[in-house]
């Protein structure tokens, strides 16, 4: 019998347009740590980075997006694009409820997410911060509070 897709939980993180690759590397430990099921890029590409002491790139699914219309083509049936992003119409992290099957959405510290990315994420979500943290720092809070016992949407 097959799974059922829609009720196995699956979810990757990735970064749209990173700054700085010594972020991707901690992000991906963190990920792997967590229980990430694939990381990505769109944009700058990932490079080896001492910061990846785990190699997580070798241990997951890594993809690269040239585009966002490129990732939003690809995503897999049934998941849902979580953003996250310092803006008025997002729902703060603690009351989140995390999608069963989804990515996590991150842009780089200086510019955040493009725009379009924002409008094409299903969900946005934000920390109690007036200013923005380091996107490594940011993405492993939100794989942290995913591994909490909260309902599933």
């Amino acid at each position: 019998m097959q799974p059922d897709n829609f009720t196995n939980e699956f979810f990757g993180i990735g970064i749209q347009n990173g700054k700085t690759p010594e972020n991707l590397g901690v992000l991906w430990r963190s990920a792997q740590n967590l229980g990430a099921s694939f990381i990505f890029t769109i944009g700058n590409r990932y490079a080896k980075q001492a910061s990846d002491t785990h190699n997580a790139v070798k241990s997951m699914p890594y993809y690269h997006y040239d585009t966002f219309e490129d990732f939003f083509k690809h995503l897999p049936k049934g998941v849902r694009i979580v953003g996250v992003e310092l803006d008025d119409r997002a729902e703060m992290l603690e009351t989140f409820h995390h999608p069963r099957r989804c990515v996590y959405l991150l842009g780089a510290e200086d510019n955040g997410l493009t725009n379009e990315a924002i409008a094409k994420s299903h969900f946005l979500i934000k920390f109690p911060s007036t200013l923005s943290l380091n996107v490594a720092v940011a993405g492993s809070i939100v794989l942290y509070d995913r591994t909490r016992v909260k309902p599933r949407s």
